[in-house]
């Protein structure tokens, strides 16, 4: 037994409850090997698989195979980890894609990580075992994304869109989801972000979909949306960088068009361009229009932030949740 699958074992002993959360639409020919993988890597956890509107027979083979089925009719992976996240108590929840394209034999180690180093999200980082597991266009896609992450907060990991993640009761409770559709990856990402959260990443098999199964994801509408997604973040975010840097460009063009101008004004007494003036003017009252506008929204962005944390902070730490009695 690997030190993550023993630190694992240690926590099913030490009556930690472990939910593993399978948001599923259209995946009939794979939600029972997933259930069933599970079921094998974390034998004393409860597994629910959430239908998000499927029209095959998903339901019935997660339930046969012995899933505690629910359903949520708002369309989208966003709307439908929500409904988990707010239904289903645990001490850790291991979330994790209903397609059988993930190695639910890393869910031990995940736990044992977030366990041990008592963190608050283990991410697992996909390493493509088949040429035909991940696409071409979504590889492309993602290392872009996680170097536009990076770029914006500082840090990151790996794999910003993976979907395969282990989480505790103080992340899982405290995050306030807005998304509703693909664009939950990477918001579950910004947020461990933005408040520093001690976070996790650990490399895991990713394999390719089963016959018969299709993915649901689109590499231009779904990666559009996840920029948008990182674009809003980061407007609410990091308001002062944003609109501070667009203040600082209109001054720079301001101060371009009214240095002719000057010039002429001290040689000959005459401002003979009064429209360039006017507009050099204007540009520069929205210059510091920009600014003020960051800095209050800065102000605004830090008090939402210190509520994040005082709802995080209220829930107890990774490896003081609630035990079983």
């Amino acid at each position: 037994m690997s030190g993550g699958e023993g630190v694992a074992g240690n926590v099913i002993e030490a009556g930690y409850q472990v939910a593993v959360l399978v948001p599923c639409y259209n995946e009939e020919h794979a939600v029972a090997k997933v259930v069933a993988d599970f079921h094998a890597a974390l034998p004393e956890a409860a597994i629910y698989v959430y239908d998000n509107n499927s029209t095959d027979n998903t339901v019935e083979a997660a339930r046969a195979a012995g899933a505690v089925v629910r359903r949520e009719t708002y369309q989208g992976k966003g709307h439908v980890v929500r409904r988990m996240f707010n239904d289903i108590e645990a001490d850790i929840y291991v979330l994790v894609d209903g397609d059988a394209t993930y190695d639910a034999a890393s869910a031990p180690a995940m736990v044992g990580k977030l366990v041990e180093e008592r963190l608050d999200m283990v991410v697992a980082a996909r390493v493509d075992k088949e040429e035909a597991a991940y696409r071409r266009g979504h590889r492309t896609g993602n290392r872009v994304l996680t170097g536009f992450v990076a770029h914006m907060f500082g840090r990151s990991f790996s794999d910003i869109l993976s979907g395969y993640r282990a989480f505790s009761r103080r992340f899982v409770k405290s995050f306030p989801i807005l998304s509703g559709g693909f664009e939950i990856e990477t918001e579950l990402t910004i947020h461990a972000l933005q408040l520093e959260l001690p976070v996790g990443e650990i490399a895991t098999p990713y394999y390719s979909r089963l016959r018969g199964s299709a993915s649901k994801l689109s590499t231009w509408r779904d990666g559009y949306r996840i920029l948008w997604t990182v674009l809003k973040l980061y407007r609410a975010e990091r308001p002062l960088s944003l609109f501070g840097a667009f203040g600082i460009a209109l001054a720079i063009v301001s101060i371009g068009l009214a240095i002719p101008i000057f010039i002429t004004y001290v040689q000959e007494g005459l401002v003979p361009r009064l429209p360039t003036a006017v507009l050099s003017t204007g540009l520069m009252l929205l210059a510091f229009l920009s600014i003020a506008v960051g800095l209050i929204l800065h102000t605004v962005t830090r008090g939402r932030r210190e509520l994040k944390l005082i709802a995080y902070l209220a829930l107890r730490a990774p490896g003081e949740e609630r035990r079983r009695s």
